[in-house]
């Protein structure tokens, strides 16, 4: 039945002529959504406490309460509600303190396609994790926990007498946290910069040191884990796999000849390929600490434990998140199925082919591993795709890489 149920929508602004023009502007929507308007957000909060809702999108400067402090609230009280931006303003202050409680950003003017587009793709995505209480948790994350001595690398060359973007964009690039905070910033439209930006380097020179500043310094958007939660070898193994597959998948594109754009969305999607993991970690710190130790004592991955406690594993967990903060569909179908690649249906070399792939040659490489991730390459899938004959090659790259 869930599939039959339609959509409930939320918008919210204080000017009436707005709401008017987006109700006449998706009227061809009401077949698919159930769609509410309310005059600021007393009104908006008075409708959620009756009404569940599957997406608010709120105007930012709005008098009494202002769109962020609304999106905070919803944050708080309703956290499965996908929380989406639709502003005309440009206010950087108004900006930095909606950055953390929206997951999307959205300026005005902004067509009926791109407005559907958002709200589907953000719909669509709940499908992928099936239990409540699990999408709540992870809809109210705001940021993720980073490693804490890259947390603090990161501290000390923002706080000192001159700060080099370069250093900055490099401390971002190794840490899996900070990449995708910083991707979903860039890829919305918060701080109205050109759109599909998968390289972490890049996005920290378009939005320019100061922002960074303020992002990491007073909006506190990175995190760093506690060691006393999470063992710091699990976090340490976590970064040389997920640098490790970014490097061999840097040699497949290359060898591949994949235009620049792509290429760029299959390394992202390599460093992050295992963000689910960090996600759980900082939801559950104390169960998985324990599917931690389990797994290791059992030399299983971790994956198979994780379907066992949350009916799911960090492959759809990561996936969900980084599609709820707008990341590139490439890049959240390789999350999403780096493990069961013959459940997507790509019939040519796409990011989820390379992160499958390279995710699975970087385990193969250490002598000792902590678990068996033999026959993890679906060889079946890659001969029906035509590219089995490649794998050699690829191998190749990998012996190179650790020459």
């Amino acid at each position: 039945m869930e599939a039959l149920r339609k959509k409930k929508i939320l918008f919210v602004d204080d000017e009436p002529n707005v709401l008017n023009g987006l109700r006449r502007m998706l009227r061809g929507m009401r077949k698919e959504w159930d769609m509410h308007f309310a005059e600021g957000g007393e009104q908006a909060l008075n409708l959620l406490s009756t009404t569940r809702f599957d997406v608010i999108i709120s105007d930012m400067r709005m008098p009494g309460m202002d769109g962020a402090e609304l999106l905070s609230i919803v944050m708080q009280k309703y956290p499965e509600v996908v929380r989406i931006v639709l502003s005309g303003h440009s206010d950087k202050e108004m900006i930095l303190r909606s950055v953390r409680p929206a997951q999307q950003y959205l300026s005005k003017p902004c067509d009926a396609q791109t407005l559907k587009s958002t709200i589907d793709r953000a719909c669509a995505l709940r499908n992928i994790l099936v239990d409540e209480s699990l999408k709540k948790v992870i809809s109210s994350l705001d940021s993720l926990p980073s490693l804490p001595e890259l947390y603090q690398e990161i501290l000390h060359e923002l706080q000192s007498e001159d700060p080099s973007i370069q250093k900055v964009g490099d401390i971002i690039s190794k840490d899996v946290g900070m990449t995708a905070k910083i991707l979903q910033l860039v890829n919305s439209a918060f701080f109205g910069l050109p759109r599909h930006i998968s390289n972490p380097q890049q996005a920290v020179t378009l939005l320019g040191l100061e922002t960074v500043k303020a992002l990491v310094l007073s909006v506190q958007v990175f995190s760093q884990f506690d060691d006393a939660e999470i063992p710091h070898s699990f976090l340490d193994a976590l970064w040389h796999h997920s640098m490790g597959t970014g490097k061999i998948v840097r040699e497949i594109v290359r060898a591949e000849k994949v235009e620049k754009d792509l290429a760029d969305d299959t390394f992202m999607a390599a460093v992050l390929h295992d963000v689910g993991k960090l996600i759980l970690a900082a939801s559950f710190p104390e169960q998985y600490k324990q599917l931690i130790k389990k797994c290791s004592e059992a030399k299983l991955p971790l994956r198979h434990a994780e379907r066992e406690r949350f009916g799911t594993t960090h492959a759809e967990v990561g996936a969900y998140l980084m599609g709820l903060w707008g990341l590139p569909d490439t890049i959240v179908e390789a999350l999403a199925f780096h493990h069961r690649l013959a459940e997507c249906p790509v019939e040519r070399f796409a990011p989820l082919i390379a992160v499958h792939v390279a995710s699975a040659l970087e385990h193969e490489s250490h002598v000792r591993e902590e678990a068996d991730y033999s026959n993890e390459i679906d060889l079946q899938h890659l001969a029906k795709l035509g590219m089995d004959g490649r794998l050699e090659g690829w191998r190749k790259l990998v012996e190179n890489i650790l020459q």
